[in-house]
């Protein structure tokens, strides 16, 4: 079957609204702590989008590459050479099966040269 007649996957801007926010929580609960458990809440909400086919990644630390189309980048930085994401603004949305999953929402990112020996 050819990209183009793959179904067009359709996700409510609720989802998306509600995934991104949840991401957003997930990163200050492991910025400031999660003395009350929180992140427990976070994974069961998580769960339940899994569910109904709907799931978020966080491409940070990852390799990017210009080839890449599921992310946005911005490049902070001089050089362009070993390039990897160093700031995630929007997680990369998907929908299906985690191994046969679509993006519904390229990730938007920023991304910096990544030089030998860094270890971040």
């Amino acid at each position: 079957m050819k990209m183009s007649q793959l179904p067009v996957i359709q996700v409510p801007k609720t989802f998306l609204s509600i995934l991104n926010h949840l991401y957003e929580i997930e990163k200050k609960l492991a910025l400031h702590g999660d003395p009350g458990n929180a992140s427990r809440n976070v994974e069961k909400i998580k769960d339940a989008f899994r569910e109904e086919g709907v799931f978020y990644e966080d491409p940070s630390g990852q390799p990017f590459k210009e080839t890449r189309t599921d992310l946005d980048a911005t490049i902070s930085g001089q050089s362009t050479e070993n390039l990897v994401v160093a700031e995630v603004i929007k997680p990369v949305i998907r929908a299906g099966l985690t191994e046969l999953s679509r993006v519904v929402q390229k990730g938007i990112v920023v991304v910096q040269s990544k030089e030998i020996g860094d270890e971040k």
